[in-house]
């Protein structure tokens, strides 16, 4: 069910309203007065977004020092309407020149009212897309003096753009030179045992896509997943080839995806928004490629002394290396002296984590690095608990690798100029929650 909001209310950190918006008559002009007597007045401000006060819902959000508050008299989608709220205050900014506050209101309060004649009708979220609204809201808000101004464009068929299908990308685009800039960006996210057994493991990964092409292109992109592939290569009448297919979990996709042709035919489908956006979200919990594996080894050698040795072996191919890779490992609060031994790196004792810091700026594949440590640590009688022992954190970034196999076949580009599109891939590995217990 959509948000069907009855108001909405601008308030400052005191309660004074700056805007309100009324668009249904089914509840009172009192409803800001019982958010500010229940709510403001209260320590329960932070406690909780959403509250039910008199037969009404409040949904509430603090932006800097405005808080924005949805007036709701029957049952709604929470999630919508905190949407709504979030690419209302993206709107607001792109007019602002990227600032939002009491004082951004009370300069541009007109051009307030105007967009939230806009953006919401009889309470049910409408358009919010700055570059829609930008076409036929040609005022311009009074902009913070730190802003940059933006790059004045021309505006075709606006009508057009507001009533047609696609909604995220205007007509008439002309580039010197076209390009398809395609990042698939991957978290790894570990936990191992001190006995090297995998607790859990699992990958977050986005396709980012940078579009610079004339005209209306319509792109289609194939990856290795193993349902697309079974899809193909049902509608083509031929065998499925063979090399690694993944499984992808929990995809999400940018909504100028043609989902009824993925449904039908598994194939990502779409014509792209103009410059910088996210494709697609995934994730994936079956065969995993680490691309380090951690061996730690620490002796307590009595009360005020301890032996660390790790070592760190990357899995990935030796022509390919990773940057920035930083070992964190903890040591007890009563670390009083350490010295340390490292192939490759430096490393220094971090009193403000309790951790050995270990760094190592590009570490190529096939390597295995050790660090050995000795740490003298100060004797307490009071502190008589044991030693928790912390897992070790890893923070990395490994280019051209993906954790989950995930590989892009292709990179269709068509229009109907015929225009040559030249396409860029990179991929890139990074840390999520990568821990190793010891």
């Amino acid at each position: 069910m959509p948000v069907a909001a009855s108001a909405i209310y601008f308030l400052n950190l005191r309660g004074d309203v700056l805007i309100n918006r009324l668009y249904r008559d089914d509840v009172g002009g009192n409803m800001v007065d019982a958010f500010r007597t229940h709510i403001m007045q209260t320590k329960e401000l932070g406690t909780c977004p959403v509250r039910q006060i008199g037969g009404c819902s409040f949904f509430y959000m603090r932006i800097n020092n405005v808080y924005i508050v949805i007036v709701v008299s029957s049952n709604a989608n929470v999630a919508c309407a905190f949407k709504f709220v979030v690419e209302a205050v993206s709107l607001f900014k792109s007019y602002f020149g990227g600032a939002f506050d009491e004082d951004a209101i009370r300069n541009n309060f007109v051009l307030i009212y105007e967009l939230l004649d806009e953006i919401m009708d009889f309470g049910y979220p409408q358009n919010l897309s700055p570059e829609i609204l930008k076409l036929y809201i040609t005022q311009e808000g009074v902009r913070s003096p730190f802003s940059s101004k933006p790059s004045e464009r021309p505006v075709p068929n606006a009508t057009l753009q507001v009533t047609g299908a696609v909604g995220w990308r205007r007509e008439g685009l002309v580039y010197k030179k076209n390009e398809v800039f395609l990042d698939i960006v991957e978290s790894v996210n570990l936990l191992m045992s001190s006995k090297g057994v995998v607790l859990r493991c699992d990958v977050t990964g986005k396709i980012l896509m940078k579009c610079f092409l004339s005209g209306m292109p319509d792109l289609k992109l194939g990856l290795n997943d193993k349902i697309g592939l079974e899809k193909e290569s049902q509608l083509k009448s031929r065998p499925t080839k063979s090399g690694k297919t993944i499984e992808l979990d929990d995809v999400t996709f940018h909504q100028c995806v043609n989902l009824t042709r993925f449904n039908s035919e598994k194939t990502v489908s779409f014509v792209p928004p103009d410059g910088e956006f996210e494709l697609m979200k995934y994730r994936i919990t079956e065969g995993v490629n680490l691309p380090f594996k951690v061996l730690p080894t620490i002796k307590e050698l009595g009360r005020t002394r301890m032996e660390v040795n790790v070592k760190v072996k990357s899995v990935f191919g030796a022509k390919m290396f990773a940057l920035g890779v930083v070992v964190k490992i903890p040591v007890p609060k009563q670390t009083a002296k350490t010295s340390f031994t490292v192939t490759s790196g430096r490393a220094k004792y971090n009193a403000a984590i309790d951790c050995l810091v270990w760094k190592i700026r590009k570490f190529p594949g096939q390597t295995e690095p050790t660090l050995s440590a000795e740490v003298e640590l100060i004797s307490t009688m009071t502190d008589k608990k044991s030693w928790t022992r912390p897992p070790i954190q890893m923070e990395f970034q490994v280019p051209m690798f993906t954790a989950s196999g995930l590989r892009v076949r292709f990179l269709k580009v068509w229009e109907k100029s015929g225009y040559n599109t030249v396409e860029w891939v990179r991929y890139i590995t990074k840390a999520g929650s990568y821990e190793i217990r010891c």
